[in-house]
């Protein structure tokens, strides 16, 4: 849950809607799709990652954007390891996303 101020999508601007659209766009295909229990988690427990980002939306797409690229297939780790980084990343920070 993030404890500052967020934009809600039905809130937000041409400027922050246009930069969550374009970092998504370099995530894998399977990050779009719907997780049923992730949103209940945000909606139960306020804004996701990326709406603590929303007063600043050339900040959200250029954090979000980095890793975006750094998942490309055209790098030398897999998907897999990817993952595994991510969740051990999660674990260690006592981070439960």
């Amino acid at each position: 849950m993030a404890w500052i101020k967020t934009v809600r999508m039905e809130e937000a601007g041409e400027d922050l809607k246009e930069a969550f659209k374009a970092q998504a766009k370099l995530y894998p295909p399977e990050y779009a799709v719907r997780v049923e229990a992730a949103e209940q988690l945000n909606k139960d427990g306020g804004p996701g990652i990326l709406a603590s980002h929303s007063l600043l939306p050339q900040t959200l797409y250029h954090a979000f954007s980095t890793y975006g690229t750094l998942l490309s297939p055209e790098l030398p780790l897999s998907r897999r390891q990817h993952e595994m980084i991510a969740a051990t990343v999660s674990v260690l920070n006592d981070c439960f996303y």
